[in-house]
């Protein structure tokens, strides 16, 4: 800055950096690391990664990569927010879950969480919760005119809604003031239980429900559009997206045949989606959610004032992990993150040991605070929108949004929500997705930290109260560690039967910088299978592997080392082990034009970055078994 140019910003100073630039200087990089000898665009795609439903993420966006306008907040297409003020007021709803069966442990959970930091309850009720007959001692000293609640009834959806409407009542909180939701997702039963003997009845029961709500309780929301059924059966984010605007179509065509106006039946209906760790994944997802529901209402023939959508965001249970469950807080803490970011009206956090069976007392703490500190610490919920004009988080939103319109499309064609579910369509769809993100999790595409990659054999584990168990029937329920942590079953059985665990004996050959790398890999590769790794604390050689081999106590063995040293003492290492008793020998990197030779000489098989980690420790547990 000068004299002569007081307003002469600080950037002036510097030329102008174009794409081409930044483009050389990736190739540069790319060149040294010895990935690809691209240049210009192809260069720049060598660094893209695909994710579900088609998207690309590109390492660069510009404003050239913008998506269409978004609009303002609190008003359509609601991509921003769906009210001007987001959750700047009084900051989102920090909503938690309860599953237990007894009554009297249930208040005692809603009672704590509310005392500390909770605004609305999630009840479960009926199959899976509490009775319906003890709702009223699971919510005794909650004050309904002040703290909402949701319930979760499955088929009891109707007798729980009469019973907590009974309660409004008998506790003197005027109707017209409760808030929350009576829970009512016939279409999310039956894709739960694949059950639809009683769907009509139960969607005339919903609509029964909604026109009471409309006339008697305005602020209370009689119906769930629940997604996560789709996301908990392996659906990709447009899936989830997808499906929950084909209930939510559904759920207007029956509540409009039903009398309600659109308005009103719009104004009835709450959305449920999944938070996973994919941060801007999940805030893309809220974002187009909101979206795609305001071009439904507003197709629908709903005003501006009631198309926006309603959003209660859940961190995933797909994600949460058995083993090293204590990782999870991390997971949830992205997760929930996410969802604030994203504009979710409420967010439930799960507590970190919700895959175990019931949360503690510590768990439920951790979780809830986790939504505190984001709150009241971090200040997210003072931003409308913090990730909007990021194009990156636009152009993902627009990306995403169109690959589920699409989906959309195919279920309304196929004759709906409900016809859909009925055909298997939608489970054949979720199904292919899964098997296809099942591989990327088999092959560590998709790290799971504590888990397939960096686990901890040595880690107690934590053990939980039985929760009651999930209704099903229908959609199955995954989970990303479902493989890993079968072969860690099978690791404590054996270690049960006999008392140690599977071993594996790693021979390190050469210098320590000839072999860390592939020792480190190794390790972490066959302890993701609960197999205990074993080795010298130097190298070792042809001649003197067998007597470490045999002090080990394993049946099997890796070699570890770099490529140069493979080509000298590889082949003669594996013969030794093979000769000293190995029954399997496994070398650690691609074998490349020495294949034949290694085989030869006694090596079974090759891991290295990206194989079927799942198959080479299933096949490796199977030795071990017999031996």
């Amino acid at each position: 800055m000068t004299a002569e140019s007081p307003e002469l910003p600080l950037a002036a100073a510097f030329p102008d950096a174009d794409r081409e630039q930044w483009q050389r200087l990736v190739e540069g990089v790319l060149r040294k690391s010895g990935v690809t000898e691209a240049s210009g665009a192809a260069a720049e795609d060598a660094l893209a990664t695909d994710l579900q439903d088609g998207i690309r993420i590109r390492p660069l966006y510009t404003a050239e990569d913008g998506a269409a306008a978004p609009g303002h907040p609190g008003f359509p297409p609601f991509v921003r927010a769906g009210r001007p003020e987001g959750t700047t007021v009084a900051g989102w709803d920090v909503r938690q879950r309860h599953v237990h069966t007894d009554p009297r442990r249930a208040n005692e959970s809603v009672l704590a969480d509310l005392e500390n930091g909770v605004s609305s309850v999630w009840l479960a009720v009926g199959d899976g919760g509490v009775p319906v007959s003890g709702l009223e001692q699971a919510l005794q000293g909650v004050y309904l005119d002040l703290a909402a609640v949701v319930l979760d009834a499955g088929a009891d959806f109707a007798a729980a809604a009469e019973e907590l409407l009974r309660l409004y009542t008998a506790s003197g909180a005027p109707l017209s003031e409760a808030t929350g939701c009576l829970g009512a997702d016939p279409l999310g039963l039956l894709a739960r239980t694949g059950d639809d003997a009683k769907l009509r009845l139960q969607l005339e029961s919903a609509a029964r429900l909604a026109e009471r709500c409309t006339t008697e309780a305005p602020r209370l929301r009689a119906l769930a559009v629940d997604a996560l059924p789709y996301h908990e059966a392996g659906g990709s984010a447009a899936e989830e997206l997808g499906t929950s605007l084909a209930t939510g179509v559904g759920y207007l065509r029956q509540l409009t045949g039903a009398g309600l106006g659109i308005d009103d039946a719009c104004r009835q209906l709450e959305f449920r989606y999944a938070a996973t760790a994919d941060q801007f994944l999940t805030i893309a997802k809220l974002r187009a959610a909101r979206r795609l529901w305001a071009r439904v209402a507003e197709v629908c023939g709903a005003s501006p004032a009631a198309a926006a959508q309603r959003q209660h965001a859940v961190t995933s249970t797909v994600m949460m992990t058995r083993r090293d469950p204590w990782v999870n807080m991390l997971r949830t803490t992205v997760a929930g993150l996410s969802a604030g970011v994203g504009g979710a009206e409420a967010v439930t956090v799960l507590p970190f040991d919700a895959a175990l069976g019931l949360p503690d007392a510590f768990a439920r703490r951790i979780a809830r605070n986790t939504q505190s500190v984001l709150l009241e610490e971090s200040h997210l919920s003072k931003v409308i929108d913090p990730a909007g004009g990021s194009w990156y988080v636009e152009s993902l939103t627009d990306e995403l949004a169109r690959a589920a319109w699409a989906w959309f499309q195919e279920i309304e064609g196929a004759g709906g929500q409900a016809a859909a579910l009925r055909s298997g369509m939608i489970a054949g769809r979720l199904a292919e997705t899964w098997q296809h993100r099942t591989d990327d999790l088999a092959r560590r595409r998709e790290p799971i930290t504590g888990v397939s990659e960096f686990p901890h054999l040595a880690e107690p584990p934590v053990h939980r109260e039985p929760a009651p168990a999930p209704i099903g029937g229908g959609l199955p329920r995954v989970r990303r560690d479902d493989a890993y942590e079968l072969l860690r079953s099978r690791s404590d059985a054996h270690l049960a039967a006999s008392g140690a665990r599977p071993k594996v004996f790693l021979a390190a050959l050469g210098p320590v910088a000839a072999h860390t790398a592939r020792l480190a890999f190794a390790a972490n590769l066959f302890q993701a299978g609960g197999i205990e790794t074993v080795q010298e604390p130097g190298p070792v050689d042809a001649e003197s592997v067998a007597e470490a081999f045999a002090r080990s106590g394993a049946r099997t063995a890796c070699l570890c080392a770099s490529d140069a040293v493979y080509g000298e003492q590889a082949a003669a290492v594996a013969a030794a082990l093979k000769s000293a008793g190995a029954v399997r020998v496994h070398l650690a990197g691609k074998p490349g034009e020495r294949r034949e030779e290694f085989t030869a000489a006694g090596v079974d098989s090759f891991v290295f970055a990206g194989c079927d980690a799942v198959e080479v420790l299933s096949s490796a547990l199977d030795v071990m078994e017999v031996a």
